[in-house]
């Protein structure tokens, strides 16, 4: 596997954690608020508490978010600044190619 492939192979995998509705919805409210509980995310974003934990999990493996024990309590927030510029740059995406990937074929509404 050559260096560009494996680059990409890589990046496909960070794209992964942002391609899941719920794990971007997840991402864009700490983006908002800062530190948040699996309970806080659960009652502002809906979901199960098991499901949240999933997500929360995920994205913590990933490296996108830290968590930070309180207690009995644990508080999640972005990992880096760069994490919210990648959602930055993807609401400026949509505001110019919103409408055509909307209607994109090849990406079915859910």
């Amino acid at each position: 596997m050559t260096k560009t492939h494996a680059n990409v192979a890589l990046a496909a995998k960070l794209f992964r954690g942002f391609g899941d509705q719920m794990r971007l919805a997840i991402l864009a409210e700490l983006a908002r608020a800062g530190e948040l509980r699996v309970t806080d995310l659960v009652a502002s974003l809906g979901g199960s508490q098991s499901n949240m934990s999933g997500h929360m999990a995920c994205l913590k493996d990933c490296g996108l978010v830290v968590d930070r024990p309180e207690g009995r309590q644990v508080f999640y927030r972005i990992a880096a600044d760069e994490v919210v510029g990648v959602l930055r740059s993807a609401e400026d995406l949509l505001g110019l190619s919103g409408e055509q990937i909307e209607l994109c074929p090849n990406y079915p509404a859910p």
